[in-house]
């Protein structure tokens, strides 16, 4: 059975893997950002070194540490780099001198947001914010130093262990009346979950590595989200109201449309992740005081 590393363990998506990895019986070894700085590469070869020759068995990175603030990625672009790509590197090297594979997350930015159909994983890019142009350059950075490796694009991913959309929803829902929305921005929610035991089963197979897309199926709006939110709230959901882009500027740009196609995952014989909505609802079953404001 494969042993994994994953970076980022503190995260949403890193907790969700440790959890996953636990339940599975699967040997699996967490480091948060205070236990190891991917942009170290010293630091990150040495960590790299000690975990493949801890065990004999096959081993495989997850590495889900990243600068996710969108909007300081606009005024902070050396750092967002620091991580987003130096960091990546550093991974995939090291993993490549112990010859270890790697699976790097990466996100629906990368794209234009200007589609009419999901976007498949041979689309062209165009990243319009500096996380979104930071993110693809890990990815290219990735695939450059560690040619086996996976990349895997995932999107509007929520979980109980970080701060999220859904649970700001939750919060606003205890504190106001009404709250606006946008609702001229669709993707596919993502519970990290189920995106960690998509990631997990890709550890453990024989598929080549490339690019893939992990999210959530079907699609809805931040409005929309919004208001599943409510429901599972058992609030009303018509206290949440739609607004635009435009009404709701922000210093980065967001896609518009960030729909992932899952054909190249599916084609690769990997488990769909389940209906957003369904997830947003066994989330809620599961962990529902993790979501629910104190």
């Amino acid at each position: 059975m494969t042993r994994l590393l994953i970076t980022g363990a503190r995260g949403q998506l890193g907790s969700d893997l440790l959890r996953a990895a636990a339940a599975a019986g699967i040997d699996a070894h967490g480091l948060g950002s205070a236990d190891l700085d991917i942009t170290d590469a010293a630091a990150v070869h040495a960590a790299v070194t000690t975990f493949s020759a801890a065990g004999d068995r096959p081993a495989v990175i997850i590495n889900a540490a990243a600068y996710t603030a969108v909007d300081a990625a606009q005024t902070n672009p050396d750092d967002a780099f620091a991580v987003n790509v130096t960091g990546a590197a550093n991974l995939a090297r090291a993993a490549v001198s112990q010859g270890l594979g790697l699976i790097h997350v990466s996100t629906d930015y990368v794209f234009p947001g200007d589609g009419t159909r999901p976007y498949e994983i041979d689309d062209p890019t165009g990243p319009r914010s500096v996380y979104g142009s930071t993110k693809l350059a890990g990815e290219q950075a990735v695939r450059a130093a560690h040619p086996g490796a996976h990349v895997v694009r995932t999107a509007w991913v929520y979980g109980v262990g970080g701060p999220n959309f859904v649970k700001t929803m939750a919060l606003l829902e205890s504190r106001h009346d009404t709250i606006t929305v946008v609702d001229d921005q669709r993707g596919s929610p993502t519970w990290s979950a189920d995106l960690a035991a998509g990631l997990i089963e890709l550890a453990g197979s024989d598929v080549p590595g490339g690019v893939l897309h992990a999210t959530g199926a079907g699609e809805t709006t931040w409005w929309g989200l919004a208001r599943a939110v409510f429901a599972e709230l058992g609030a009303d959901p018509d206290r949440v109201l739609p607004t635009t882009t435009e009404a709701f500027p922000r210093p980065a740009p967001r896609p518009a449309y960030s729909v992932l196609s899952g054909r190249a995952w599916s084609e690769a014989g990997l488990a769909p992740l389940g209906n957003w909505r369904t997830a947003l609802a066994t989330a809620f079953a599961a962990h529902r005081s993790g979501f629910v404001p104190s």
